[in-house]
């Protein structure tokens, strides 16, 4: 039977505030460097060690508050977050409860921290382990100026957030791409920071290998993955991507399909073509690749500032022509 608050968290239109995962993939399915890899045993190891130390050990009958084990997923996009989060809830036995704060979100004034609250207790019936996709955009710093009523709500959803992390007895995942946007206060609640980087060669060797299925993806000979390692530095992310171009390009090649091979040049293609798309999503309106933040936004004010004032400049051009055709209408108006 649902759980009612999995259906309260259904949004009217169908779409989910939550997704229920019954977790497949392992940490077989993801290539990750040595250090990420030990931080997250280690992560493991709490987990399974919890009832130990809590209950047998008598220490939650020390700490009524932050029972639970709350970690921090933080990396580039691409480098494996949301699949380790699903590898974590298979080695536990658990389900992943994936949030979509976009759906949890509510134009409604206080409707949001009611949602985050219900989450959490979604999340406790279930036994699951509650992992929310892009975390920054719910526990963002909160604000001091508190006048308009969007950033009093964000202020209370924090808050709440902050609380139901407080007596949560269970696993809690947040992953984001922007850790310094957390609210300080989460740094104290959160037991673990793992730290997500780019794979080196060997890894991205790897990612290579695991993209493709080892007896039915049908490669030409000359495919050489460690040379693609070793010319594109790209995440695990961006490799899936080009392998999913690569036999695109492959399948649409005219021939039978039994004759059919995924060649090095597919591959180098697609890792181009994915690479220069990943530099177009990366323009942006402030200015050249390689300027500082705040040289950017300098660069667009003054950007704005210019075209203001031609703007103006012309407005007032055109105001001025009118007031001459004016005065000269009422000059001749008054001459006859």
């Amino acid at each position: 039977m649902p759980s009612p608050l999995l259906s309260l968290l259904t949004g009217r239109s169908g779409r989910r505030a939550v997704e229920t995962i019954t977790p497949e993939r392992t940490f077989a399915d993801v290539i990750l460097p040595p250090a990420t890899l030990r931080t997250l045993d280690h992560a493991l190891v709490q987990v399974r060690s919890h009832a130990l130390i809590f209950g047998r050990w008598g220490l939650a009958e020390r700490h009524a508050t932050g029972l639970g084990l709350a970690f921090n997923f933080a990396g580039p996009p691409g480098t494996g977050k949301t699949i380790c989060a699903e590898a974590i809830a298979h080695a536990l036995g658990m389900k992943l409860l994936l949030v979509n704060y976009a759906e949890v979100e509510s134009m409604w004034v206080g409707e949001t921290p009611k949602n985050v609250a219900a989450l959490f207790r979604a999340a406790a019936e279930q036994r699951a382990v509650l992992f929310f996709d892009e975390a920054d955009a719910i526990a963002a710093r909160r604000t001091a100026g508190v006048g308009q009523p969007n950033a009093r709500e964000a202020n209370t959803t924090v808050s709440v957030l902050l609380r139901e992390l407080e007596g949560f007895n269970g696993v809690v995942i947040f992953a984001t791409n922007l850790a310094a946007n957390f609210d300080p206060a989460f740094e104290r609640r959160i037991r673990t920071h793992v730290l997500f980087e780019m794979p080196g060669v060997d890894e991205r060797e790897r990612i290579w290998h695991v993209q493709l299925h080892p007896a039915k993806t049908p490669l030409a000979d000359d495919v050489d993955f460690r040379a693609l390692a070793e010319r594109f530095a790209v995440s695990g992310g961006d490799i899936k991507n080009a392998v999913l171009k690569a036999a695109a390009a492959a399948a649409a090649e005219p021939g039978p399909d039994a004759a059919k091979r995924i060649h090095q040049r597919h591959f180098e293609t697609a890792m181009e073509e994915v690479v220069a798309a990943r530099a177009v999503m990366q323009q942006t309106i402030y200015g050249a690749e390689g300027a500082s933040r705040d040289e950017r936004i300098i660069e667009a004010l003054q950007a704005a500032e210019a075209r203001w004032r031609a703007t103006a400049l012309v407005a007032m051009a055109l105001g001025g022509a009118a007031l001459l055709v004016a005065v000269g209408a009422i000059v001749t108006a008054f001459l006859r």
